[in-house]
């Protein structure tokens, strides 16, 4: 997983903004309430950290809570060896971060629709819910290396992009099973944080060039910079359909297959509104039918919308595979 790429079915789109926003805000109103009532009140056992959810619970035990804390969801089996393998991993972090997430199990032969509105396709699969956002986090057994990754990052975005800073865990209640709880490392501020905080608020008060501006700073000291990468991907495409005309650029798409600055205007819609295997495969499909510089500037666009999308998501790694065939 990258980070901030944060919306349903990890694509980045124009309501992401303002549910950002609105999600920040609330989790801000819930700890006011919390400290006014006497700050400690809100403690949670170490034993809520990891929960079964089925479907009549979905709404509260998930989409709820996920405006105070992300929600890592494990979709499993009891015939499915590699889910024996993933669950008591995802247990045993879940309580080592000690309130950073909330891990809930569900069981994918009692709980079908939830599998179906997931779009699951194999098991275990993992998913994270942030501020009522779904993402795919990875599908199919995973090294601890590698899941510790994932989850650092999906607590920083959950943090820095939406205010939600975890639960109070009390640390003299009774731990669930797999060992008591250990603190999760402490986050340091990084050199370009305030830079990168700032790009997120000018994201969300929808003022796309000054986020563009503020990724460029960062990425002129330090071009390796992955969030800055994804940021800046994030904010010139949303950028580039602020003005657009919808309607027109629908119009132009189909009335000219192979004109690739038409395509391209498309496919950035596409993205925007959730469509992204349709974004995906207009471009490759121009690729097949332009030449030379126009084919060049499609085939760039692509790799800019993967960047958005992110390059571990299932569909970057097939939409890369179908551009290498349409190229060579």
């Amino acid at each position: 997983m990258q980070p901030r790429n944060m919306s349903m079915s990890g694509v980045v789109d124009l309501a992401a903004v303002k549910a950002a926003q609105e999600a920040k805000a609330k989790a801000e109103q819930a700890r006011a309430e919390a400290a006014s009532q006497g700050g400690g009140g809100g403690a949670v056992s170490p034993s809520s950290l990891v929960i079964d959810v089925d479907e009549a619970g979905f709404e509260r035990d998930v989409l709820q809570r996920s405006t105070e804390v992300p929600v890592v969801i494990d979709f499993w089996a009891e015939w499915c060896e590699p889910c024996k393998q993933l669950s008591p991993i995802l247990e045993r972090l879940a309580l080592e971060y000690s309130g950073r997430f909330v891990l809930a199990k569900i069981d994918v032969d009692a709980n079908q629709m939830l599998m179906q509105q997931f779009g699951v396709q194999g098991i275990p699969a993992v998913f994270a819910v942030v501020a009522g956002q779904a993402l795919p986090l990875f599908q199919g057994a995973a090294g601890e290396q590698q899941i510790r990754g994932t989850l650092d990052q999906l607590v920083q975005v959950a943090e820095q992009r939406f205010g939600l800073t975890g639960l109070t865990v009390d640390a003299d209640a009774e731990a669930a099973p797999g060992g008591a709880p250990e603190a999760a490392p402490e986050m340091t501020a990084g050199p370009y944080d305030a830079l990168l905080e700032a790009a997120v608020q000018a994201l969300d008060a929808g003022d796309f060039g000054g986020a563009v501006q503020a990724y460029k700073n960062v990425l002129s000291d330090d071009p390796g910079n992955t969030e800055a990468k994804l940021g800046l991907a994030q904010a010139e495409l949303l950028q580039r359909v602020q003005s657009a005309d919808p309607q027109q650029v629908r119009k132009d798409a189909a009335e000219k297959p192979a004109d690739a600055p038409a395509q391209i205007a498309a496919a950035d819609l596409d993205l925007v509104g959730g469509h992204v295997e349709d974004a995906f495969g207009r471009l490759i499909d121009t690729v097949r039918r332009t030449a030379g510089d126009d084919r060049d500037a499609v085939r760039v666009r692509l790799l800019e919308l993967f960047e958005v999308v992110g390059g571990d998501d299932p569909r970057v790694i097939a939409a890369r595979r179908a551009l290498a065939r349409a190229l060579f």
